[in-house]
């Protein structure tokens, strides 16, 4: 049974923490807005189809007309709307500024009655790790703010882009965070929630956000860069000696440096890298840094740099140990043989006598679902783990046959990867449009890559 002095002592226990629920929240009502976002959502499968997306996204005010979020949903937008106070009037609102690999975004407004009494949040940097966290948003009219504990520091991609960099890990009883959500420290903004799985909270820390903002206003901001070559683990001491590399194991080992168009790597297959901007890596691949503890070192290429910097790695070759000078290549889209994402443009197809054919992307693959690297044809899969080459910068599809009498005896054909049509190479749609110009005695001959079930196909060009 609870007696009254048990009651007391509960109720005082859970003051502290209701004060300072308080006192993170006040004052954040002039500074935190929602942002509401109706964008064109496309159906890969049937490119032809489009339908509307819905998001709600928070945003804070971090500088004169300036609202800081996610890049989230920013794209492909056909309206965009800015609510503050928690409730009443929307206003139209702008996109200033959007970086999709750091899944950062700036919203203005020119409606001069908004911004009326708002009040710009500072971004806490360096970020201390051992303070209080909260978690602030509108909802349902209200300002809702949740206690957030501080996890780990970590690093990965989170959001649309693919570079992996610095992210904090908070725990928290907040619901359906990931959309912007500003995290609070004292009075200052420590960062935004981009995700949640269960309890765990994926946050941008304020310590990677704002030099990029800096370097944005100050018009040197040229992307992220990362490392664009392969690397595994050297826990084998056999493998190490193989690689005469002298003294005591460490350092991780580069199994394949994919070529890119144009790009002189130092960087060399064997190397063993032993060192990158000053800091020693382990043999599992990781580094310690002296504000976050113990990161991988792919976090180095987006620490303190941005894409065409020059960065410094040591390394191991043939036994000798060698300083080099590796640019960081600027994260793209299209660096890799399958786009990764299409934003802000419509798919792309083309149909020639019933046959369908579309640049194989990853927004493709995924028309299968989440786990679509399972549940994806193999054979197209199959393609994410190339990257894009000067003789193949992209891959074309057959992805569906509609009913027409030129394609009777094929209409089951689908999902094969186009190798030549005509003897052309084709890596585009425009490729095709060249190619079915120039049949050869009367037919065309479509050719497709090694290992589908259909390998040849041979159509009347009439």
């Amino acid at each position: 049974m609870i007696t009254r002095l048990t009651f007391l002592l509960l109720a005082l226990l859970a003051a502290p923490a209701a004060t300072f629920a308080q006192a993170a929240a006040k004052g954040l009502e002039h500074s935190v807005v929602t942002i509401d976002i109706t964008r064109k959502q496309y159906d890969y499968l049937r490119p032809w189809i489009k339908s509307s997306h819905s998001a709600t996204k928070t945003g804070v005010v971090i500088g004169p007309r300036e609202i800081l979020t996610t890049a989230e949903d920013i794209h492909d937008l056909t309206l965009a709307r800015l609510q503050r106070d928690g409730r009443g009037a929307w206003s139209d609102a702008k996109v200033l500024w959007v970086d999709f690999h750091s899944n950062l975004a700036l919203i203005g407004c020119d409606d001069a009655a908004f911004w009326k009494d708002l009040k710009p949040v500072a971004l806490a940097n360096p970020m201390p790790s051992n303070q209080p966290f909260q978690i602030v948003r509108w909802r349902n009219g209200n300002l809702e703010n949740r206690k957030a504990e501080f996890s780990q520091f970590t690093v990965d991609d989170v959001g649309l882009g693919w570079v992996d960099h610095l992210e904090m890990e908070l725990s928290s009883e907040i619901k359906a965070a990931g959309e912007g959500d500003p995290v609070i420290i004292g009075s200052k903004v420590a960062g935004l929630v981009a995700a949640q799985t269960g309890s765990t909270c994926k946050v941008l820390p304020s310590s990677f956000i704002k030099p990029i903002l800096d370097a944005h206003r100050a018009g040197t901001y040229r992307g992220l860069g990362y490392f664009h070559f392969i690397w595994q683990v050297s826990q084998n001491p056999a493998s190490l000696r193989h690689l005469k590399l002298a003294g005591d194991p460490r350092g991780v080992i580069v199994s394949e440096v994919p070529k890119k168009g144009g790009m002189d790597t130092a960087i060399k297959p064997l190397d063993i890298i032993l060192q990158i901007d000053g800091f020693d890596i382990d043999n599992e691949g990781y580094y310690h840094d002296p504000e976050y503890g113990h990161l991988i070192l792919e976090n180095l290429a987006t620490r303190k740099h941005w894409a065409g910097d020059k960065i410094k790695i040591k390394v191991s070759r043939e036994g000798k140990e060698l300083d080099l000078l590796y640019e960081l290549p600027k994260a793209e889209f299209t660096s890799k043989a399958l786009t990764d994402q299409i934003l802000n443009a419509e798919p792309e197809y083309l149909i020639a006598g019933g046959f369908v054919f579309q640049p194989l992307t990853k927004p493709f693959l995924r028309s299968w679902g989440a786990d679509w690297k399972r549940n994806a044809p193999f054979r197209l899969s199959y393609y994410d783990n190339d990257s894009s080459s000067v003789d193949r910068p992209g891959l074309v599809v057959l992805s569906a046959v509609l009913p027409d009498p030129s394609n009777i005896g094929y209409q089951d054909a689908r999902y094969l990867v186009v190798d030549t049509i005509n003897g052309v190479k084709i890596t585009s749609l425009k490729d095709i449009q060249g190619a079915l110009k120039q049949p050869k005695d009367g037919v065309h001959q479509v050719q497709f890559m090694r290992g589908d079930s259909l390998q040849h196909m041979v159509l009347d060009a009439a």
